[in-house]
């Protein structure tokens, strides 16, 4: 997986089971991930060794992995923004109103 891809996968499985890693996972994969910080710089930041950043940040990567395995919210939220694509490629105007109302509603 390209390096950009892994780091959309990681950002969507955190914002579906971000709440469900501890504090310290989440605040170290934020600031990796959606904050573009090096492992050197959140270890200043944070006051942690660099091997302490890398730890949280493989351990946090292991969880949302295995929360996704479980559950496939991420999967399903993709296979549905898929199918509503799909749709507005095949309809009217005033189909199109709907079917942006619908996305609307379950999203």
């Amino acid at each position: 997986m390209e390096e950009l891809e892994k780091s959309i996968r990681i950002n969507n499985l955190l914002d579906q089971y971000g709440k469900l890693l501890t504090t310290h996972q989440l605040e170290v994969l934020s600031l990796y991930y959606q904050m573009d910080l090096s492992l050197s710089e959140i270890s200043e930041q944070l006051n942690i060794s660099r091997n302490g950043a890398y730890d949280a940040i493989k351990k946090g990567i292991t969880l949302l992995e295995k929360y996704e395995s479980k559950l496939h919210l991420v999967q399903k939220k993709e296979e549905l923004d898929a199918y509503f694509e799909s749709l507005k490629q095949k309809c009217s105007k005033e189909e199109l109103e709907i079917i942006n109302k619908i996305e609307g509603m379950v999203k």
